[in-house]
């Protein structure tokens, strides 16, 4: 104890943060050993420059980017609504077999609680309230499953899609155990593999480490972009490469109608070599408070709304559609080596987000105390901050009624809420009937994706048939491995 001791108050004299053992004396000694693994896993040669960046960057709050700024070339951006059934066709194709082959995975992003839900568990966990009340952990799973059989329907060939999972150091558990009770819905065990979110400390002011008990250093989750470390040191990295996995769709758990692993954006993707991609929804009005993928300085990255002028967000092409119109979703591409560059070598250079924050503390007397205002900060990565380090950078912009409608809020908001979740999927599944020559009279109407994953093969179920709500087109799940 005393050799460690000694050892981090060297450590943290060389750094001005030796404030942190300050109570040590104080501690009994199961909570001074608490406090020392705390500082253990501090990365102190990252704690300086990570408050200089994060100084910069709160100091960069505000700047306005348009003279910076450049749209998207349109031959590096494809809209789903402006090309051919047969070019799509082609791109699904090439999608299907990378799957059969077993190059493709995904990395779903879940380490949010739904707390502004009103739930108390992992977010993944959450019933929308569908007839079938799957969640969106099952959902996601089964579309999975079908995507397998589709590829092995059109290539002959079984191929498994690997599902990455990267929780939070509270979602890791319940996660772990709700997957467990659902025997992994039918997924092999061996294709589902957790990691957890790292975190990073909060910061006073003026640079200090925030002690959020007299034993605790004050820690918050490090962003959805920190799941790039979180892969390198959990060996996902690693894993990819030994089961020869060549390309990851990387996405968040709160879109109810994520195409998971979309063979049309897979396929687009590898015929344009691109190692970094994003599908976009169209902006619904200059106003709608959502990032924008765009090129400023020569590099590819999310601007955020906040980060361009009124005048920007309403400039329009001649055709009358926004020019700063690709809003981002969370719904990324990666080949595995270019995730295994930004590992090796860019990881550190993300930039740093800084929110301003109450973040309980304890005081000089050693009182834990909940500040009225902001008192520090939290930093964080976002996963798209990587754009800039691409050499092939592509975009698919999607139609937001069939790919994206997410679930953020509580229902008294009204907005992306579990109602209009609910509705959104009703209404695109109808679609789906409709298209299939089927008729569908009232509003309730879901397809499991045991049926269809993205409408394909509802024609002999459907055509020349009526239905009336609630619709539910179910199918016991597909043989091999339940």
């Amino acid at each position: 104890m005393t050799d460690h001791l000694k050892k981090q108050q060297i450590r943290l004299a060389q750094v001005r943060q030796e404030h942190l053992l300050k109570f040590f004396d104080e501690l009994t000694p199961d909570k001074r050993l608490q406090l020392l693994r705390d500082l253990d896993e501090l990365d102190f040669d990252e704690i300086k420059p990570n408050w200089e960046r994060a100084t910069i960057s709160m100091n960069a709050n505000g700047i306005k980017l348009d003279s910076r700024m450049q749209p998207m070339p349109e031959d590096q951006i494809l809209s789903i609504a402006r090309t051919s059934p047969e070019k799509l066709n082609a791109y699904r194709k090439i999608g299907l077999q990378q799957i059969a082959k077993g190059h493709v995975a995904v990395l779903l992003m879940a380490g949010g609680q739904g707390t502004r839900l009103g739930f108390d568990h992992p977010k993944g966990m959450y019933d929308v309230g569908l007839q079938s009340h799957k969640t969106l952990f099952r959902i996601q799973a089964e579309r999975i499953l079908k995507l397998e059989q589709l590829a092995e329907e059109a290539c002959g060939q079984r191929g498994r899609i690997v599902w990455y999972i990267m929780t939070s150091e509270h979602t890791m558990q319940p996660t772990l155990n709700y997957l467990e009770a659902n025997n992994y819905f039918g997924l092999l065990v061996e294709n589902v593999m957790l990691f957890e979110q790292g975190s990073l400390p909060c910061f006073d002011y003026d640079g200090r480490i925030i002690l959020d008990e007299k034993h605790r250093v004050a820690r918050s989750p490090d962003g959805n972009g920190g799941i790039y470390r979180a892969m390198q040191r959990a060996g996902v990295l690693d894993d990819m490469k030994r089961r020869s996995i060549l390309y990851v769709h990387a996405h968040s758990v709160d879109n109810i109608l994520i195409k998971v692993a979309d063979p049309i954006f897979i396929g687009y993707c590898v015929q344009e070599q691109a190692d970094c991609a994003a599908k976009v929804v169209e902006k619904s009005s200059p106003n709608e408070a959502v990032g924008v993928v765009a090129i400023v300085d020569n590099k590819y990255q999310v601007v955020e709304y906040s980060e361009i002028s009124q005048k920007t967000a309403e400039m329009r092409n001649a055709d009358g559609r926004l020019t700063y119109s690709a809003g981002n979703i969370c719904n990324h591409f990666f080949t595995v080596a270019f995730l295994q560059k930004i590992g090796n070598s860019y990881e550190r250079k993300l930039k740093l987000h800084v929110a301003k924050k109450k973040i309980p503390f304890v005081d000089n007397a050693g009182n834990r105390l909940t500040p009225n205002q902001p008192n520090g900060i939290k930093i964080e990565k976002f996963v798209f901050d990587v754009f800039e380090f691409a050499e092939k950078f592509v975009a698919m912009e999607v139609p937001r009624d069939e790919e994206f409608s997410a679930l953020k809020n509580a229902d008294s908001a009204g907005k992306d809420c579990p109602s209009t979740a609910r509705d959104d999927l009703h209404r695109l599944h109808r679609k789906y009937i409709e298209k299939a020559g089927g008729t569908v009279h009232g509003d309730i109407c879901e397809i499991s994706p045991f049926v269809s994953y993205a409408g394909e093969n509802l024609e002999e179920l459907v055509a020349g048939k009526s239905f009336s709500s609630p619709v539910y087109l179910s199918e016991s799940p597909m043989h091999g491995h339940l």
